[in-house]
């Protein structure tokens, strides 16, 4: 073993309003250290960093958050309310349901029901 994650880093325009969009969908509180660096700690998770870069998003994400909750539709909706955008339709596999999402900014995540 090399290491251990230290934090998940989003490069983005607005790191403040990133940090605030994620602390509503996964707790904690969003902590600025300076106009260009802001982040916050999820409940039961590691750090969720969201750093200021000059460039806007122009493809999809490499790596993307899949967050798990009950109630698909409903996280859904509150998603939506929070600016989340909605992506497709619900997907249903062998491992359960998703629905995929943009956040503010255009990044992909899911909300994610397993099944059983």
């Amino acid at each position: 073993m090399i290491g251990s994650i230290d934090e998940v880093v989003v490069d983005c325009a607005d790191p403040a309003a990133l940090a605030g969009f994620w602390a509503q969908v996964l707790g904690g509180e969003p902590v600025g250290r300076d106009d260009a660096w802001w982040y916050v700690v999820p409940p039961g998770w590691t750090q969720l960093s969201f750093q200021k870069v000059p460039e806007p998003k122009a493809v999809k994400n490499r790596l993307h958050l899949d967050v798990r909750v009950d109630d698909l539709a409903r996280a859904t909706e509150q998603a939506e309310a929070l600016g989340a955008r909605r992506v497709g339709t619900v997907q249903i596999t062998g491992g359960g349901a998703f629905q995929v999402l943009l956040d503010p900014e255009g990044n992909e995540w899911c909300v994610v029901r397993p099944s059983g």
